[in-house]
């Protein structure tokens, strides 16, 4: 049996009549950019999460240097940075001026670790960037009262928590802002890339629109120096579709973790799941000794999976001039050599994920 790592042909399938409709009635004005679909979208998204604005940018990276330059971080800062993360998430650091620090994470929720965070501050710290990791929140409750305590600013990097909530709240709704990527991969996934800023500081949200559009709000009115990057107007309507279905398919992609959970073996390390917590599960990434093995029995077998990351940020080679040591990052560096994620999209049978733990337990 062949199962992917992911089926966006299934979900297209399932509102194909509803996103055709909606991008010939886009091509039909013949306006790509901007204007009422874009406001729509961030209308509901912003209403969606619980929050006040959202800025749409191009895609998640630029999303959180949009935002790290509108809270004025450049040349001379340092922003921590959680040693397991998706490049993107120091890259941004970097592309500001800025430079990145990296902090190990807790080995079974895969988040930043909050009580390594007063070790890493300095004179130079500016800000923490909370990355709410494969869809589990990090502990924002404990970051949040550090951050207050040093004066720093907190981002919240959403790119795979599209859903998730921490004691009933949304995730991006905690720190001064949040940056959300709705590359089509993710629980709530465009057609090609997309992004979106989020903020309750009214101020903050008009200096971000100002950045992603040349400095301007209006034309020709160009206030400071911007870049371009904006969400275009058919990746807003079919975003603004799917957005609709988001609740629902978290809620399978929960029903499908639950199903993972009931199967796989008793030697399996299985994701972090507590009350506090409403897991997204934009990835269900387990841990395995025999990672390896498992992986060349997948390939044989035809069955998707993804490493998520084969290499903590302090060890790939655009960072080792930062002089960093194996001993430094011990949860990171054991989470990179043991996890796997396997398939999870709401499209996945309850048969499939029988036969992919099967063939887990047949490893261990």
């Amino acid at each position: 049996m062949k199962i992917p790592f992911f089926d966006l042909k299934g979900q297209y399938s399932q509102i194909k009549h509803e996103v055709d409709a909606e991008i010939q009635k886009v091509l039909s004005t013949g306006l790509f950019m901007g204007g009422v679909p874009v406001l729509d979208f961030e209308n509901a998204f912003s209403k969606f999460l619980g929050a006040e604005h959202c800025v749409s940018c191009a895609n998640g990276t630029d999303a959180l240097e949009v935002a790290l330059k509108a809270l004025g971080i450049g040349k001379g800062d340092e922003v921590l940075v959680p040693a397991n993360s998706w490049v993107s998430t120091a890259e941004a650091v970097n592309n500001v001026g800025a430079e990145p620090v990296f902090v190990d994470v807790i080995d079974r929720e895969h988040t930043i670790d909050p009580y390594l965070i007063e070790g890493a501050v300095n004179e130079n710290t500016r800000a923490i960037i909370a990355v709410h990791l494969y869809g589990l929140p990090a502990r924002m409750d404990e970051i949040l009262p550090i951050a207050k305590k040093y004066h720093l600013k907190v981002i919240e990097d959403c790119a795979q928590a599209h859903g998730a909530k921490l004691k009933g709240r949304s995730v991006g709704t905690f720190g001064e802002v949040s940056t959300f990527s709705f590359y089509p991969t993710k629980n709530l996934g465009a057609y090609g890339d997309a992004g979106a800023i989020i903020t309750n500081d009214t101020l903050l949200a008009e200096k971000m629109r100002r950045i992603a559009n040349h400095g301007q709000l209006k034309k020709h009115d160009h206030d400071l120096i911007g870049r371009t990057s904006r969400l275009d107007t058919l990746q807003a309507a079919i975003l603004t579709i799917k957005l609709n279905y988001l609740d629902q398919w978290v809620q399978k992609r929960n029903l499908i973790a639950n199903w993972y959970d009931a199967y796989l073996g008793e030697g399996i390390v299985r994701p972090m799941s507590t009350t506090n917590f409403y897991h997204a599960f934009h990835l269900y990434v387990i841990r395995s000794k025999h990672r390896v093995k498992l992986m060349k029995l997948f390939d044989e077998l035809g069955i998707g999976y993804g490493i998520h990351y084969p290499v903590p940020l302090p060890y790939i080679k655009s960072y080792l001039y930062k002089g960093y040591h194996q001993e430094q990052f011990p949860a990171a560096t054991l989470l990179s050599k043991e996890i796997i994620s396997l398939p999870l999209y709401p499209e996945l049978s309850e048969q499939e994920v029988k036969y992919i733990c099967n063939q887990v337990n047949t490893i261990g």
